[in-house]
């Protein structure tokens, strides 16, 4: 696993609310926005911020909310393959991760897999085929296949 952070997903209670709070309150512009799922905002050179709604997020990635002072957070890899995810799974494993959800194609056009740290931080392994990060940081939304 390179030693890189992609994306950073929060997993919020209200997309609308945040959506006021981050796009009109703070005039933050959106890579990409799909209401009632996630907002994408770019904020470092190749680093995405993305705010998901918190349901979607424990509907894929497992329950994410350890009682009420927890923050849900996942950590985001982007690999270049799907059988890229697979291994950095097995990898993890093998340093002492815990797999929470295997590698599994997604409706949306990509795979991904879950797996902890041995603190319990979470982390996302995944081949989005619809983002592209650049050598110079720009980060770009492709359609995706299919």
């Amino acid at each position: 696993m390179e030693q890189k952070l992609n994306v950073i997903s929060l997993g919020v209670r209200d997309l609308d609310a945040t959506r006021r709070f981050y796009v009109d309150g703070l005039g933050w512009k959106p890579h990409l926005d799909v209401p009632g799922e996630v907002i994408f905002l770019q904020v470092g050179h190749g680093l995405l911020l993305s705010l998901w709604d918190r349901e979607a997020m424990a509907a894929e990635a497992g329950e994410v909310h350890r009682g009420s002072d927890a923050a849900p957070i996942t950590l985001g890899h982007n690999v270049g393959s799907e059988d890229e995810v697979a291994a950095v799974l097995e990898r993890a494993t093998a340093a002492g991760g815990s797999i929470l959800v295997p590698a599994e194609r997604r409706a949306w056009g990509g795979v991904s897999g879950y797996f902890t740290d041995p603190d319990g931080f979470r982390w996302e392994v995944v081949h989005n085929p619809g983002i592209v990060f650049g050598d110079d940081g720009t980060i770009t939304f492709a359609p995706l296949p299919g």
